[in-house]
């Protein structure tokens, strides 16, 4: 299984052939990012000798910002990780973040479009990698966490993202409390 790359050469189109084990992605700027490609690759030979076939390696960065700690991009078999939390959590990253990331491609690559965290995904887990499949972690997020605004409900004090306090203040939007459903209103 070769991926074809289409490149250029003098204003003329050729099909470029790279073998599935390469690495597309950038060089790693820490020693927590190498172990990650390290990582990466080593679940994916872990994958191809109990499904018994070969799988395009991903292109890896580590650009992404927020909350959450890595994505999958499907259909560009692509894998973003968020540097920070990797910094301050890098053995939860290589035990679950890689893993879990690693099967929402494989997923992809074997069944077509499903259910982000469906059956499938959630046996590719289990027979893998041995893990308990979780839709999310449980890292430490202040270091990533923006500024929040204090709003308020019935129930108390709600915390909004500054995306969402500029929604309300241009109205665009309102939000409502899960529990109570009452409109919320900036606190103070």
């Amino acid at each position: 299984m070769y991926q074809r790359i289409r490149t250029m050469i003098k204003g003329k189109a050729s099909a470029q052939v790279i073998p599935p084990h390469v690495n597309r992605s950038a060089p790693p700027k820490t020693d927590n990012q190498a172990h990650i490609l390290r990582s990466v690759e080593s679940c994916y030979r872990l994958a191809e000798q109990q499904l018994n076939r070969s799988f395009p390696r991903p292109e890896v960065n580590f650009k992404l910002r927020g909350k959450s700690a890595g994505t999958a991009h499907l259909q560009l078999n692509k894998l973003r990780f968020n540097a920070t939390l990797l910094e301050e959590n890098a053995a939860e990253f290589v035990a679950q973040v890689v893993p879990h990331e690693i099967c929402h491609l494989l997923a992809y690559q074997l069944y077509g479009r499903v259910k982000p965290h469906g059956k499938e995904w959630q046996s590719l887990m289990i027979k893998l990698y041995q893990l308990r499949p979780s839709t999310t972690h449980n890292l430490d997020i202040s270091s990533v966490e923006g500024k929040t605004y204090g709003y308020r409900c019935d129930c108390g004090p709600v915390n909004l993202s500054v995306r969402r306090h500029n929604k309300i203040l241009r109205q665009q939007t309102q939000y409502r409390c899960r529990r109570c459903s009452q409109t919320l209103t900036l606190a103070g």
